[in-house]
C-alpha cells in the first residue's frame, strides 16, 4: 500500500484552483451521505444544496475533474465518490502523527473519522515523560525524544500539532526537519515554515470571535429595527394628533 511519503496527488500539476480543492471535501461528504443511503444518482442542484454551494460553481468545479454528468440523469454518486477521493489522495494510506496529547490532542486521537477518510494515526507524541506508554484511543503515547525516528519508521508526511502555543514552532521545525511536508496546526500561533511545506491552521478562538462579531451585528440590527419601529409609531401618532381640530375629532380646517 502506498504511503504519504512515496506518493502525492497530481492536483496542483493539473491546475485545479485552490478554491475548488477546498470545496472537494464538502462534495465528498455530501456524496458519502448519499452513498450510505444507496442513492444512485444526484443532480447538480441537489448536490450543490447538500454541499452549501451554488450549482453553477459545482459544475465548474467538476469540470476540472473531467466530470460533467449526464443531462437528465445527473452524476453517478459512486463514481464521483471514487473520483474525488482519488483527486484528494484518499485512495491510499496517509500515516499521521499527533504531537501534544492534552485534552485537544486526546480528542483528535479518539476521532473516528480519520480511518474512514484515508488517514491512519501512526503515533501519538507528547513531551511529558509521565504520558509515555499511556494508551490514548488504544495507541500508546510516545515521548518527543523519539519524534524523528517515529516519522522515519512510519513514512509520515502529515503532522498534527496540538501543543501549547509556546512549543508549537519548535515542534514544527522538528517535524519539517524529519521530513513532514504538511502540518495541521491547532496551536493558537502562526507557524513559520520553509517553501514546500503546507500549513493549515485551525483556531477555535478565532472562529468563535468571528461568530461573536456576527452575533453583535445581528443584535445591533435588531436594536436599530426596534428603534425605527418606535420612531415610526411616534411619528404616526404625532401626525394623527396634528390632523385633529380643537375638540380632538373635527379637522381644524374644513375643506371649502
Amino acid at each position: 500500500m502506498a504511503t504519504g511519503r512515496t506518493h502525492r496527488t497530481a492536483t496542483r500539476s493539473r491546475g485545479i484552483p485552490e478554491a475548488t480543492v477546498a470545496r472537494l471535501p464538502l462534495y465528498l461528504r455530501a456524496l458519502t451521505a448519499l452513498s450510505e443511503r444507496s442513492v444512485p444518482t444526484v443532480s447538480s442542484e441537489e448536490l450543490a444544496a447538500a454541499a452549501g454551494v451554488n450549482s453553477a460553481k459545482l459544475r465548474k468545479d467538476f469540470s476540472y475533474l473531467g466530470s460533467y454528468g449526464t443531462r437528465g440523469v445527473g452524476y453517478d454518486v459512486e463514481y464521483l465518490v471514487y473520483q474525488i477521493s482519488r483527486e484528494l489522495g484518499l485512495t491510499q494510506d496517509w500515516p499521521v502523527v499527533i504531537v501534544g496529547i492534552g485534552n485537544l490532542g486526546a480528542a483528535l486521537a479518539n476521532y473516528g473519522g480519520f480511518a474512514s477518510r484515508g488517514f491512519r494515526v501512526a503515533a501519538l507524541i507528547d513531551a511529558d515523560p509521565a504520558m509515555a506508554g499511556k494508551p490514548v484511543a488504544g495507541i500508546p503515547v510516545q515521548h518527543t525524544d523519539e519524534l524523528e525516528k517515529i516519522i522515519d519508521d512510519n513514512g509520515v508526511s502529515i503532522g498534527v500539532i496540538a501543543t501549547p502555543a509556546g512549543a508549537a514552532q519548535q515542534v514544527c521545525e522538528r517535524l519539517v526537519a524529519a521530513g513532514v511536508t504538511s502540518i495541521l496546526n491547532f496551536a493558537p500561533t502562526v507557524l513559520s515554515v520553509p517553501d514546500g511545506v503546507d500549513v493549515r491552521k485551525v483556531d477555535l478562538s478565532i472562529e468563535l470571535q468571528i461568530l461573536a462579531f456576527h452575533e453583535q451585528r445581528k443584535a445591533g440590527e435588531e436594536a436599530e429595527a426596534q428603534a425605527g419601529a418606535v420612531l415610526d409609531a411616534e411619528a404616526a401618532a404625532a401626525a394623527d394628533e396634528a390632523g385633529k381640530g380643537p375638540d380632538g375629532d373635527v379637522p381644524a380646517v374644513m375643506p371649502a
